[in-house]
């Protein structure tokens, strides 16, 4: 679990997925795989980057001259503090009612059901 409650946008979670897909990346490599697609400025993964950085989720060296970043936090780790936050804002603590709600509100194929049974049998267990 991180040291403290994750909660990340939309552009800062594309981004962390960038670096966590490629184990470290440069800004520019940040930058072409994630801001050119979604037309944002050089400058701007620079910031989100040096923002991510200062909250401790990713660090930073400089080797030749660039700087080069790599993730200090999971995907996991990011994704269990966004799904209990979620379940705690959202649902009032009640994970029950998170998975009601994706049950009454997805379209869910028989796989899915059939996946999410074994699950809470293996839980069960």
């Amino acid at each position: 679990m991180p040291k403290k409650d994750v909660s990340l946008s939309d552009m800062q979670l594309e981004l962390m997925r960038a670096l966590w897909d490629a184990g470290r990346a440069t800004t520019a490599q940040v930058h072409e795989q994630v801001g050119k697609p979604r037309q944002l400025a050089y400058t701007t993964v620079a910031t989100l980057l040096t923002r991510l950085e200062k909250r401790g989720l990713v660090k930073s060296v400089k080797e030749q001259g660039e700087r080069v970043f790599k993730p200090t936090v999971t995907e996991t780790e990011v994704t269990r503090s966004m799904v209990s936050s979620l379940v705690d804002t959202l649902f009032r603590g009640d994970p029950s009612a998170l998975v009601s709600h994706l049950v009454n509100e997805k379209d869910i194929d028989r796989d899915d059901i059939e996946a999410v049974r074994k699950l809470l049998a293996r839980k069960g267990k």
